[in-house]
């Protein structure tokens, strides 16, 4: 395992061929900590620099974590497994990003610098859901609303065309 750096030079990690694996706790992780029921546990990541057969620069991501949300419809604190696997494309400007094959997602190092731990991060916010819901609790739905063909406005929109036609 290799430490990981704060900041790193992307195209001289590139002409390295340079990996780097290890943990990086979720407490370390400001943006992300503020989706979390509680910033307890580790992203364990394996990240690797090269070039394709065609090329690209980019960044190989495999990062498995478990990360403790509260379910929306029961109000449970669950741990949702993550396991990513994304190749990033390293480009300088954006224009480029047009020339990157698919499968590849771009990431702008229009300095060269990259903070790996706010790429593994960034990484971790895209995978989480929307509304976070515990597994097998979808099918324990209520009702919320309901009318019945007795109420004078079984459809909701019913209101409105009355006050339209005053």
């Amino acid at each position: 395992m290799s430490a990981l750096p704060e900041i790193v030079d992307a195209w001289r990690m590139v002409a390295a061929q340079r990996i780097f694996e290890g943990e990086l706790p979720l407490r370390d992780m400001p943006r992300l900590r503020d989706s979390l029921a509680r910033a307890e546990g580790v992203a364990r990541f394996q990240l690797q620099f090269g070039r394709d057969e065609w090329g690209n620069a980019f960044l190989a991501l495999e990062i498995q974590a478990q990360l403790p949300l509260q379910c929306q419809r029961t109000l449970e604190v669950f741990e949702l497994p993550v396991l990513l696997h994304e190749r990033l494309g390293l480009i300088a400007k954006e224009e480029d990003e047009a020339a990157l094959p698919p499968g590849f997602e771009p990431l702008l190092t229009a300095d060269g610098e990259l903070r790996l731990a706010d790429v593994i991060e960034d990484e971790l916010i895209l995978a989480l859901p929307v509304v976070p819901f515990k597994p097998g609790s979808e099918g324990e739905s209520e009702v919320l609303w309901t009318s019945s063909p007795e109420d004078g406005d079984a459809n909701p929109f019913a209101a409105l065309a009355r006050l339209k036609k005053n």
